[in-house]
């Protein structure tokens, strides 16, 4: 391609969303960011758009796409992490999981891709966890858990759908980043357990979606590459 790519960044504000909006300025990608409140007025300095949006409302999710313009990457990086007891979990916050994890997938990707199969040309990068395909039991992030399950199995089906186009659609599934998500004194405890001896960082997950948004992984499709430095192994 010789055209100035363009990425819409869901939830592109903080943590890996933005490592991953800055990494594209500094290349000279034109770059829209989209999410529900945080903005970040250091990106939109360096020439990022703003567009508020709760993707898990269908038309809003819609009225964003259409509103970031002429776009060939989408980077779906929302999704909020809760933790609670399985059995004390509460209907509001189990909805919420996959409300804000799962459903912005599916309804971005439906108001997305018609443009990207129209140009011949697209890249989807969805982000699920380390770990989820291996369907374990997770009784104190149970919702979060699922959901990116799910996002797993969603990204499979719509890279089947869209292959013939020249769109591509994967996930990324990061283990413990040190991105803001998640309390220092969690991820502490966990480095004994991740064979590379130290948390990650934003720029791990920032290189696995630059290559997956790249022209040179046209053939990638349906993948799901773990950042996790071996934990889970």
């Amino acid at each position: 391609m010789n055209t100035r790519r363009h990425a819409l960044i869901v939830g592109g504000a903080k943590g890996i969303g933005r490592a991953i909006g800055a990494a594209l300025i500094a290349e000279g990608w034109q770059i829209t960011i989209a999410g529900r409140q945080s903005r970040d007025e250091a990106l939109e300095a360096q020439g990022a758009r703003w567009i508020q949006v709760d993707a898990s409302d269908p038309e809003a999710a819609k009225a964003a796409v259409a509103q970031a313009g002429d776009f060939d990457s989408l980077v779906i990086a929302a999704g909020p992490y809760h933790r609670a007891p399985l059995m004390e979990e509460t209907p509001e916050a189990w909805r919420g999981m996959f409300a804000h994890n799962l459903d912005p997938v599916l309804f971005l990707a439906q108001a997305a891709l018609p443009q990207m199969q129209a140009r011949g040309f697209g890249r989807i990068v969805t982000f699920s966890i380390a770990n989820a395909e291996r369907l374990q039991a997770n009784p104190f992030i149970a919702g979060h858990y699922i959901a990116k399950i799910g996002v797993l199995v969603l990204t499979r089906s719509l890279a089947k759908l869209a292959g013939a186009h020249g769109v591509t659609v994967n996930a990324i599934s990061p283990g413990f980043i040190d991105s803001g998500s998640m309390s220092v004194e969690e991820m502490a405890h966990m480095v004994k357990h991740i064979p590379a001896k130290r948390l990650g960082t934003v720029d791990d997950a920032v290189a696995a979606a630059r290559f997956l948004l790249s022209e040179e992984a046209g053939y990638v499709n349906g993948a799901n590459i773990v950042v996790s430095g071996g934990w889970g192994l």
